[in-house]
């Protein structure tokens, strides 16, 4: 059983993929019991998506993301399969969905009628383009989003194509803020200052949220963010992404004024850093493409160590860009604990985060095979035998292989 903070909170995961289940994903690292609600005719397409883990054979990806995660497998679309589900609402704090704005409702359990089961429940809503709006029945997913967002427009080279990053970043960052969401509710309710509430959240906002500066930066100076390649779209300061002699991709970064001219001063010589145009930050910023021209000589003549050095006596920073291999082996990642083993798992993942002094999260188990908490579940909910028996004849609960429960 989790001693973590949220212990006492209980989770139905309606949700699907990536977004919503990261939600539930991150309150589980730190104790929710998260019940996740599949499909008896197929689990999360998440089980089949990526690699598979060789010791098993289900998916790494679904490991992390469903970890710390009781399964059970309902059609909550049939009468029977919805008494089980308001069974349920009615004993949780929170229930997590994504689906498309209106499959709630189509099923007889928008937030209406949960409410109505229990006034309580704070429901973490999460779509395309939110549940209103002109676009709020156009079909989305993360790489949308990321383009509506700002993401992709900054993130290129200046005559390419827009990018999208190398991870989920859209859902990833919605599962974040979504999590968030759910703790200011929590909060609120807990304070008196609401019951069971609603978050709306479009899988666009986080992002549009955490990049944070372009839209100030266009209406309040005028300023329209460009992509820039390896350097920043709005070069505040020295940095970029540079090769050194031996090979190793570096990203460096001077955070102000004085830290830039004694950098400029080792990689270009006195003339150089005294060049009047580089007495402030915005005479540096404005001539960006002459300093990284002169750190992109100065760093591709020398090796990592010296590079690393030089900024280092400069107050500057020179940071080795890691390969998931190099993650897996960092001493400094290794001491924070970072990446975890679970018992009776090959698999490694990254583990619970932030660091909580006193009461820290824990991956206590990864994803499991589909149906695998079925029969306990619902034998918590009180049904007897004999009603567990006929529900799983009829197909509205799947069960468990024998092999596959873990009880």
């Amino acid at each position: 059983m989790s001693q973590g903070p949220l212990k006492n909170i209980s989770i139905i995961e309606l949700g699907h993929v990536i977004a919503g289940p990261l939600a539930a994903t991150l309150l589980a690292d730190f104790g929710a019991e998260v019940i996740k609600v599949e499909n008896p005719r197929g689990g999360d397409m998440m089980r089949d998506l990526g690699p598979k883990a060789q010791d098993d054979g289900l998916g790494v990806w679904w490991k992390t993301l469903a970890r710390n995660k009781r399964i059970l497998a309902l059609n909550w679309k049939t009468p029977e399969g919805r008494a089980i589900l308001r069974r349920m609402v009615e004993v949780s704090d929170v229930l997590v969905e994504n689906f498309r704005p209106g499959v709630l409702e189509r099923a007889d359990i928008g937030p209406d009628v949960l409410h109505r089961w229990n006034p309580d429940l704070i429901i973490l809503r999460i779509s395309g383009y939110g549940q209103e709006g002109p676009m709020k029945k156009t079909p989305a997913f993360g790489r949308a989003a990321e383009a509506m967002s700002g993401l992709a427009h900054l993130t290129g080279y200046p005559n390419g194509p827009p990018m999208h990053p190398g991870f989920p970043a859209a859902d990833s960052t919605t599962g974040l803020m979504g999590a968030l969401g759910v703790m200011l509710a929590l909060h609120a309710r807990g304070n008196g200052t609401a019951k069971g509430q609603v978050i709306d959240l479009a899988v666009f906002e986080g992002l549009l949220r955490l990049i944070d500066y372009h839209v100030p930066a266009l209406t309040g100076a005028a300023v329209s963010p460009l992509r820039n390649g390896l350097r920043q779209p709005m070069d505040f300061a020295p940095g970029g992404m540079f090769r050194t002699s031996d090979g190793v991709w570096v990203t460096v970064s001077a955070g102000g004024a004085e830290t830039a001219r004694r950098l400029l001063r080792t990689a270009a010589g006195d003339a150089f850093a005294d060049d009047p145009r580089f007495a402030t930050m915005a005479g540096i910023s404005a001539n960006m493409a002459e300093v990284f021209d002169a750190l992109q000589k100065f760093i591709g003549a020398r090796d990592f160590d010296t590079v690393q050095a030089e900024f280092t006596k400069n107050d500057a920073v020179a940071a080795r860009v890691l390969s998931v291999e190099d993650i897996v082996n960092h001493p400094q990642i290794a001491h924070r604990g970072d990446i975890v083993d679970v018992a009776g798992e090959q698999t490694r993942v990254v583990g619970a985060v932030p660091h909580l002094s006193d009461t820290p999260g824990s991956v206590r188990w990864l994803g499991r095979a589909e149906a695998a908490d079925s029969h306990a579940v619902l034998r918590d909910l009180g049904l007897n035998e004999q009603e567990i028996a006929a529900l799983a004849s009829s197909g509205v609960v799947g069960m468990p292989q024998e092999s596959e429960e873990k009880e």
